[in-house]
């Protein structure tokens, strides 16, 4: 059983133009600091990293958390830009924030969802990423992986997936979001006794007009049931080839993961720059910086002397 003290809060959160989206984040720690991107997964937001951030601050980091399209206070700059998911935009969305900050290179460190993305800037974008830090490994997928069939077993894991490929899926996410997600905290992170303040906190972030539509889009995309976008097929193209990662890195898995994830003798060739493993123990779930601040903060930190 783990649980974790709760910080008070992010500072006042910012908002900056970057790309198709204004993005709402969080930043800690100096403004000349050595820049962190720290980036969420689903069903999460950026408080799975309030205990982190100070961590890093109080070592000089300069720390940025940003909402990915469809949580928070990230917003679409267009009612017309499609509500798109799939993997390739949410790496070019966490681009042009860096961009707009003017950060040119930074360590890049996330889990679920910006696991995948910190993956994709680290392999297709190097000169981006000084080091990474990747909770379950590497994760960089493609629609053809995607259509193929699992052991029965490996595909019970995956049940929200194939619900958000119906409609009904689609309508009942819309309608039960927040019970869903917690529902998915529960399962993923089954040794986690989080408060339901400490989910509330980070379900507002499901309140965003977009969220049920970025979500369902991202599970679809994934399987092939629904296109992308067509500007990112190049992108998709090399993702597709499962880019090796030569960045500096460090993956973590919690103990007591309970959601899908790869096994770490699997994916370790595909880091063929310096690459270290850690598994965290204490009941530690697939939140891992949220249920291990001080173990993620420190895999940062080392990643940086590589």
């Amino acid at each position: 059983m783990i649980t974790v003290p709760q910080n008070t809060e992010f500072p006042p959160l910012k908002q900056i133009e970057a790309g198709v989206l204004n993005v709402g984040y969080a930043e800690v720690g100096p403004a000349g600091g050595k820049p962190v991107v720290l980036l969420h997964g689903w069903p999460y937001d950026i408080h799975s990293f309030v205990e982190v951030a100070p961590l890093l601050a109080a070592k000089g980091y300069r720390v940025v958390v940003p909402y990915l399209r469809g949580y928070g206070t990230t917003r679409f700059q267009s009612a017309d830009t499609f509500r798109n998911g799939q993997q390739g935009v949410v790496a070019i969305d966490a681009i042009a924030f860096m961009d707009a900050l003017n950060i040119p290179k930074a360590i890049i460190a996330g889990f679920d969802w910006g696991a995948r993305t910190a993956n994709i800037i680290a392999a297709v974008w190097p000169e981006r990423c000084k080091a990474l830090v990747s909770v379950s490994g590497y994760l960089i997928g493609s629609q053809a992986a995607g259509r193929a069939p699992l052991p029965p077993k490996a595909e019970l894991q995956w049940w929200y997936q194939y619900y958000f490929a119906t409609e009904r899926g689609r309508a009942g996410y819309a309608k039960y979001t927040r019970d869903f997600n917690k529902l998915i905290w529960q399962l993923a992170s089954p040794k986690w006794q989080f408060e339901d303040a400490t989910f509330d906190r980070s379900a507002a972030a499901f309140d965003n007009p977009d969220h049920v539509s970025v979500v369902v889009h991202n599970y679809r995309w994934r399987l092939g049931l629904a296109e992308g976008e067509s500007q990112y097929d190049d992108l998709e193209g090399r993702l597709a080839q499962a880019p090796n990662i030569a960045v500096p890195t460090i993956t973590l898995e919690g103990d007591a993961n309970g959601a899908p994830h790869p096994d770490a003798t699997v994916y370790a060739r595909k880091f063929t720059g310096k690459h270290a493993h850690r598994v965290i123990e204490g009941g530690v779930g697939h939140n891992l910086p949220q249920e291990a601040p001080q173990a993620f903060a420190d895999a940062i930190i080392e990643v940086d002397t590589y």
